[in-house]
């Protein structure tokens, strides 16, 4: 498959042939699998306290003839607790049981529980040149909502890397025609519910996806676009390339993102 190469003032410099890894079949369950794996393993366990539903002052004795007992009143042994009393005369409530009020559940969360999940190293990576094919077929990029110029897919020249001032990389991405791509993910709205009270007040669109060849100075002068990411063609994972586990996320690969990508047979 070729495309076509433009420079930064979109003036087509060439045609480049794209590596094998975007002739893989789409497969949208393995894509899913890889991406839930990748977030379960950032996931923080949690469980309830060890002493949740036992920390009372005084417990009722269980022995028949112990002050405080509960045997002879006519009711039935469950774990209680003191609530009150007046001389001998013991007032209970019942504790630390599932079924009573104040105890603790039944079968609560457990701290130890593992949540990550496991995917096969070839089947990770097949999820991952699944996702990458589908960044260069145009109708799965469109159906996922994104905005594409005429000519997409394509290719732009390495001295795209080299941009060091976020209004040039922004007049760049405007002139190849991501225009209204910017405009759609520059929408910041509030989230609805508690989440605004726990860190993630903003909710923000997933955009454009520039793949560089290494670590360059586009890493940091596009990072204060809304919904732009900067990923270099090594570190590349299911999760970027297909946000949500919806696959077809718009992209934008280097020149020497490309040649990388096939030299390296990254992803194989």
């Amino acid at each position: 498959m070729k495309v076509a190469i433009f420079d930064t003032q979109k003036k087509k410099s060439g045609d480049a042939e794209l590596p094998a890894q975007f002739s893989e079949a789409f497969r949208p369950d393995l894509i899913k699998r890889a991406v839930l794996a990748l977030a379960s393993s950032g996931r923080q366990a949690y469980g309830s306290h060890v002493g949740a539903g036992k920390r009372y002052s005084s417990s009722v004795s269980k022995r028949r003839r112990d002050w405080r007992g509960s045997y002879g009143f006519g009711i039935s042994r469950v774990n209680r607790k003191v609530l009150s009393h007046r001389g001998t005369r013991m007032f209970w409530v019942g504790a630390t049981s599932p079924h009573t009020r104040g105890g603790f559940r039944a079968h609560p969360p457990k701290s130890e529980k593992v949540w990550e999940q496991k995917i096969n190293t070839k089947e990770n990576r097949k999820a991952i040149r699944s996702a990458i094919a589908a960044t260069a077929v145009a109708k799965i990029v469109t159906a996922r909502g994104h905005h594409v110029p005429v000519e997409y897919p394509f290719v732009i020249a390495s001295s795209f890397e080299a941009l060091t001032k976020t209004q040039d990389v922004r007049k760049v991405l405007e002139g190849l025609g991501f225009t209204e791509e910017l405009a759609r993910t520059s929408v910041i709205k509030v989230r609805a519910g508690r989440g605004k009270i726990r860190g993630r007040r903003y909710v923000t669109k997933k955009g454009l996806l520039i793949v560089v060849g290494e670590i360059c100075p586009l890493v940091k002068s596009a990072v204060n676009i809304p919904g732009i990411d900067v990923v270099a063609v090594s570190a590349l994972n299911a999760a970027v390339l297909a946000p949500g586990a919806l696959a077809g996320r718009v992209t934008l690969w280097t020149q020497k993102a490309v040649e990388a990508l096939g030299k390296n047979n990254l992803y194989m």
